[in-house]
């Protein structure tokens, strides 16, 4: 795996865990409340705390099982999976929710992709 795919896979990783840090450690917080453009009345309610748990778990799963593809089995076939399903959750997110999705979350995603396809 390339430095340069090891460095953007981490970013998309990270991003994962700090997704995962707002929807489920940080619910109620001004920076999800922003985030997510939601007032904080909203994310108070019990049904959205739930989902946004919920949600939150599998972002931090996502990042995790990223962070073992890069770093302990050193599996670019893990990457390429888990990469693959953030850039397809982008795709959706933006067509369902927010195009910007497509940048925020997608972007460095699809710069892993490219780092993957042209780098290995």
């Amino acid at each position: 795996m390339s430095l340069m795919t090891t460095i953007l896979a981490t970013v998309v990783a990270l991003e994962h865990l700090y997704i995962f840090y707002l929807e489920t450690i940080a619910t109620v917080s001004d920076k999800t409340s922003q985030t997510f453009h939601m007032n904080k009345e909203e994310l108070t309610r019990s049904s959205v705390q739930t989902l946004f748990k919920n949600q939150g778990i599998y972002n931090g799963l996502l990042g995790l099982f990223l962070l073992y593809g890069i770093f302990l089995s050193h599996n670019l076939e893990i990457v390429t999976i888990f990469v693959l399903y953030v850039i397809g959750a982008a795709v959706y997110g933006a067509f369902t929710s927010n195009k910007a999705i497509l940048l925020k979350q997608g972007g460095p995603a699809i710069l892993s992709l490219l780092s993957i396809l042209f780098f290995k």
